[in-house]
């Protein structure tokens, strides 16, 4: 028998070095900018802030995917919103990764 893992841990990919400065120009150019650019750039200045104390660049991957999945998915959520779907049960995502189950 052995000691090994029977599966492999997945590692998120690296975002190009590009990537951040892409997005924030996607970000700016959607008709929510008012809300998400600044929202964006908290996000990013408490993971520079986090890269910088844990010398770990996993917090400004997570940002720049996370809002990568924003953009992405996007037009999926316009168009529910415009269905008239009732999403007034609604379970914040926040929330729900913050929960271990």
């Amino acid at each position: 028998m052995s000691a090994q893992p029977d599966h492999t841990p997945v590692t998120p990919s690296a975002p190009a070095p590009g990537a951040p400065a892409d997005l924030l120009a996607q970000l700016r150019a959607d008709r929510r900018a008012s809300m998400w650019v600044p929202a964006f750039e908290r996000e990013w200045a408490a993971a520079l802030e986090e890269s910088g104390r844990t010398f770990s660049l996993a917090a400004l991957y997570e940002v720049v995917q996370d809002w990568q999945v924003r953009l992405a998915h996007a037009p999926a959520v316009d168009a529910f919103v415009a269905s008239g779907y009732d999403d007034s049960e609604f379970i914040d995502m926040a929330e729900l990764r913050g929960r271990h189950l």
